[in-house]
């Protein structure tokens, strides 16, 4: 009887789940109608895989009687770099290095040292660059070897590094240091960073705006500074004739007054930054919106929301974003929606992240019944739900007991995990097979929880509900045991009880 009831409840609720496809195939003719042939660019790009190489097609091009410049190759290789195409970029550089006629710049040489990190690591990086001839390339390359270090943490390498920088010569701009700064401030140790500061000041390295950002920041965290020493160090940034103080460093400090708890300094030292912001970008005015909304200052959130409007340019996903994520922070659902309805009337690609916002906030404000409504709205408008989506709906489902949704959610979530890192929590994959032990159903209850075992998510309690229920249909529970060993689970005397009972 759970069983029909459980598998009516399923048919009756999948068309919330079915979306309308609204990809369209390309017809096999196009590529052979419209070979890429034109241009050396579209030739190498056309190689999809990393596999094929992009040298027959760089000697085929001169082959054909066509001209290459060292220009056209570099541009080839930073489209190629950028679009994640490390090995193909990587060969054209390489190639142009063996040509007699080609010499490769200082920003070759960085450039390749990049993409050697993203291939092979760091170790053959440090190798090329000792390899490097003369001292212009190897102050070129320098900053990728180091951000390397800095990505990794590795402070002892980065500060060895830095001496041997040193010892060449190299250490002539705030951009080493700079990245010496982020690391400390990575790992946490902030008493570091004014120590860099020093250094510089002795090797007579003036400090960039980066550099006072940074100072500034390790300075509000560590102890023994506080607000005073930040302050102190912003009058020296204002006092340097060769900077600009703009709005990121004003945001620096405004960050510090938020976190002291001194709001009326914060929005002071905002109004000033609001001035700072540029007329062509939008970068600005997002970091002071986020801003604002942290001191819940809704009236500024929504001024510099009107005013990033009339920068030039297409207002980006990652800004609908950041503004929606700020209007549900401020608790204004209704003008969230009203700026959803925004971007949905200008969006050129359904970008399900941006409508993942407003799906949260519904949930999260127990708005069930608007949380479904605009799931089905997102899949007829071409929206493709990924993981957030169904955690959003299964929590959401969880909690208003629409078990039978849940678990269609679940399986679908389910679906997307060979494709991404994203794991359900705990919490909500329990919340399933409970619901499936009060019902009863054994066979969908025995599936589920393999399933959650095949990607590594099973725990104790799952297994406990699942040795249960076989012993409630007189089912052997050997196959049980045996994940529990693949997942190394420790049985505890509630467990072994549960054993016996297959044997009393």
């Amino acid at each position: 009887m759970a069983n029909r009831v459980f598998s009516a409840g399923i048919k009756r609720i999948t068309f919330i789940f079915a979306a309308r496809s609204h990809w369209s195939s390309l017809a096999s003719t196009s590529d052979q109608s419209f070979p890429h042939i034109y241009t050396l660019k579209n030739r190498i790009s056309g190689l999809k895989s990393p596999t094929r190489s992009a040298i027959p097609a760089l000697q085929n091009w001169l082959d054909q009687g066509n001209k290459l410049s060292h220009f056209e190759l570099r541009r080839i290789s930073r489209s190629l770099l950028k679009s994640k195409r490390h090995h193909h970029a990587l060969e054209v550089l390489k190639w142009m290095e063996n040509q007699k006629n080609f010499h490769l710049v200082p920003a070759d040489h960085a450039m390749k040292l990049e993409m050697i990190i993203k291939m092979y690591g760091l170790l053959e990086a440090e190798e090329y660059f000792m390899s490097i001839p003369d001292s212009a390339s190897k102050k070129a390359a320098c900053l990728p070897l180091l951000r390397g270090y800095v990505r990794d943490r590795d402070t002892g390498k980065a500060e060895s590094f830095m001496v041997k920088l040193y010892d060449l010569g190299l250490m002539l701009s705030p951009h080493p240091y700079n990245e010496m700064m982020k690391l400390y401030l990575a790992t946490c140790e902030y008493s570091k960073v004014p120590l860099v500061i020093q250094q510089m000041k002795r090797n007579r390295v003036p400090c960039n705006v980066l550099s006072y950002n940074l100072w500034m920041n390790a300075c509000s965290q560590g102890e023994g500074y506080g607000v005073a020493a930040v302050e102190t160090i912003f009058r020296v940034m204002q006092n340097d004739e060769n900077i600009e103080v703009g709005w990121s460093s004003l945001a620096t400090l405004a960050s510090v007054y938020i976190k002291a708890g001194q709001s009326d300094k914060a929005i002071q030292v905002l109004r000033y930054a609001e001035k700072k912001l540029s007329t062509c970008r939008r970068l600005g005015y997002f970091f002071l919106i986020t801003l604002y909304a942290s001191l819940k200052e809704k009236e500024g959130v929504l001024r510099l929301w009107e005013a990033s409007k009339a920068v030039g340019g297409r207002i980006s996903c990652a800004n609908y974003i950041s503004i929606l994520t700020c209007m549900v922070k401020l608790g204004d659902i209704v003008q969230a929606k009203r700026i959803f309805r925004e971007w949905e009337s200008n969006c050129r690609k359904y970008d399900i992240r941006v409508s993942n916002v407003l799906l949260g906030a519904y949930v999260r404000n127990g708005l069930i019944q608007e949380a479904e409504a605009l799931h089905i709205h997102t899949l007829e408008r071409g929206g493709r739900p990924n993981y957030k989506t169904w955690e959003i709906l299964i929590e959401g489902f969880v909690k208003n007991q629409k078990m039978d949704e849940a678990i269609i959610a679940m399986k679908r979530a389910l679906a997307l995990l060979k494709d991404c890192d994203w794991r359900p929590p705990q919490g909500l994959v329990l919340a399933i097979a409970e619901y499936l032990e009060t019902q009863g159903n054994f066979d969908y209850a025995n599936e589920y929880i393999t399933e959650v075992h095949n990607f590594g998510l099973a725990n104790l309690p799952l297994y406990k509900i699942l040795l249960r229920m076989h012993i409630s249909a007189n089912k052997p529970p050997s196959h049980i045991l045996k994940m529990m060993e693949q997942d190394k689970v420790e049985m505890d005397v509630e467990t072994l009880s549960i054993l016996n009972a297959f044997t009393g």
